[in-house]
């Protein structure tokens, strides 16, 4: 089933593919890169990029006879796409992150980085949990690298490991609190308002 933003951009792929050029807005890809990073059909893919360039959301250019395609960062709705990209980032909008709670007994999950656009963190994803299932995972971060389109730096630790930090007041996960963040699970109200006493977060 499509999402709202699916629908109004006409697919799932199109949306994909606007995503991964305004979250990627300093990198280039060869139409290759492009088909392998959000598992497309080919002819589909090609046609979308065709669409965007002749749009001119998209720029091509050709180097020792290969493709590449940058974002036009000079296209007039550029801005606005930017911050429709970032909040369609978070859960609902964002349905693989529906499926960190299925990991195991999850306490917390937090995102951040490149999910809000905010470079400086350290980690785009913390999940914090007991019995996590490696294969489920796996699993979850190759579906949000699919709708993101490049990889996600994530930290994951146990309870027994995330209350320790907490009372250590350790700057990894004060760093997580402090900047912008978007809480997906929250079963840890107790250290979070720990933190906010001492830290005034």
């Amino acid at each position: 089933m499509k999402n709202d933003l699916e629908e109004l951009f006409g697919s799932k792929e199109r949306w994909r593919l606007i995503k991964l050029f305004v979250l990627n807005d300093d990198k280039q890809y060869t139409p290759r890169d492009i088909i392998k990073r959000n598992r497309m059909d080919g002819r589909k893919a090609r046609g979308i990029i065709h669409q965007l360039v002749k749009a001119k959301f998209i720029k091509e250019k050709i180097k020792k006879g290969k493709k590449y395609y940058t974002v036009n960062k000079d296209f007039p709705f550029f801005g606005g796409l930017k911050q429709l990209v970032v909040k369609s980032n978070v859960y609902p909008q964002c349905a693989s992150l529906g499926k960190i709670v299925n990991l195991g007994d999850i306490k917390l999950g937090l995102v951040t980085g490149m999910f809000l656009d905010n470079p400086s963190s350290k980690a785009d994803l913390l999940i914090v949990g007991d019995h996590v299932s490696n294969a489920k995972m796996k699993h979850l971060l190759e579906d949000l690298e699919i709708e993101l389109g490049r990889e996600v730096n994530f930290s994951l630790m146990d309870i027994a490991e995330f209350k320790y930090r907490v009372n250590m007041f350790d700057k990894f996960i004060l760093e997580f609190f402090e900047g912008p963040h978007e809480m997906v699970v929250n079963k840890v109200q107790n250290e979070i308002r720990q933190l906010k006493r001492v830290k005034k977060i």
